[in-house]
């Protein structure tokens, strides 16, 4: 299935791997470029040097074209740029807007770059300044998110900007892929999908939690870090949401110190990392910290299995899915039934045949 995507790009399917922190690693990252797809790493979570050795590491794994996902705002994202530059990495996807000058040094090099928003001015501000593609995620999606549906969002920056616009939110299988691409959409991008995979690192428990729950199990919360998220509802959550300023920023604090020792950061730039995550939001001290260390609390979850203290960013489809296919799996899967999908609705438009083929009419003699 070829779409502005695929060409765009160079992989087989139009589907994307998005790049979640403490997830997508080298070996989701490959199984899903090996399958066909675009596989994400995600680089916020690591060092310069962890990065520059993960980027390697999917080198050594595939030969399939990979992206990598930065944080615009990092201190340090020239040095990233520089790497994905050096390593001849194929895409460079961003979770916030990157400069007209990022974007124009990327296109330099030849890396295509595709950064993710979350409404249609965004994407008329990305496309003017030279990216080549966006990623648009509706409410329904994992972690940082709107309150507009994809489906009403997607129709929207697709009718606004002349690049590949790649559908996220809500996606997981090939009857959403279809109709993403009925939108106008050049593909799909997913998360929590490819997280449930048996490629993907995540702890079984936490897998586990993930297939338990329904799609009333996964919610949009403020009180981790004061902006909407949505994840699984979890004790944690809840105890967050009911707890006094006090408890809250006592918690905040052990975090912090906690995340503080794994970053090397000190607590002044703890504190500007949690004001830079503001977009300008009016938040309390306590969440400013937890906006700064919401990583760790990812990692608590994600690396160390930790379903009582950590957070599990989710999309609402968490509440769908029921089981843990490979990526080469999944992805076969998602394009036989999108192919399905489209031969049924390609039988049904056809035209009745007509009554004289059908032998209720005389033949002329």
């Amino acid at each position: 299935m070829q779409t502005a995507l695929t060409r765009l790009v160079g992989v087989r399917h139009p589907i994307v791997q998005t790049g979640m922190g403490w997830v997508a690693g080298p070996r989701l990252v490959s199984a899903t470029a090996n399958a066909g797809a675009l596989g994400i790493l995600a680089s916020a979570t690591m060092t310069v040097d962890q990065l520059r050795t993960a980027v390697r590491e999917v080198k050594s794994r595939t030969s399939e074209p990979f992206g990598v996902n930065l944080r615009a705002d990092a201190g340090d994202a020239g040095d990233r740029v520089r790497i994905i530059i050096d390593e001849g990495v194929k895409v460079a996807s961003f979770a916030l807007a990157p400069s007209k000058e990022l974007i124009a040094e990327l296109k330099e090099a030849g890396v295509v770059v595709v950064p993710s928003i979350g409404a249609r001015r965004h994407a008329e501000k990305v496309a003017a300044w030279g990216a080549d593609a966006v990623i648009v995620q509706g409410g329904e999606g994992g972690g940082h998110t709107g309150d507009v549906a994809t489906t009403v969002l997607l129709p929207q920056v697709v009718d606004a900007v002349d690049i590949p616009v790649v559908a996220a939110g809500g996606f997981h299988d090939g009857r959403g892929l279809v109709a993403a691409l009925a939108y106008g959409a050049a593909g799909i991008a997913m998360g929590t999908r490819f997280l449930l995979t048996s490629d993907s690192t995540v702890p079984e428990a936490v897998k586990a939690r993930y297939l338990a729950a329904t799609v009333k199990d996964v919610t949009v919360t403020k009180a981790v870090d004061g902006l909407p998220h949505r994840m699984l509802r979890t004790d944690l959550v809840t105890s967050l949401e009911n707890a006094g300023r006090t408890r809250t920023l006592a918690r905040a604090v052990r975090h912090a110190a906690a995340f503080r020792k794994l970053s090397g950061l000190s607590w002044p730039q703890m504190v500007r990392e949690g004001l830079a995550m503001k977009h300008g939001k009016e938040l309390t001290w306590s969440q400013v910290l937890l906006a700064a260390n919401t990583p760790m609390l990812l990692k608590a979850s994600m690396v160390e299995g930790r379903t009582d203290l950590g957070v599990m960013a989710s999309g609402q489809v968490a509440g769908v899915i029921e089981d843990l296919p490979s990526c080469k799996e999944l992805v076969d899967r998602v394009l036989a039934e999108a192919d399905a999908v489209l031969m049924r609705l390609q039988t049904q438009s056809r035209p009745a045949a007509p009554a004289q083929a059908q032998g209720t009419l005389p033949t002329p003699g």
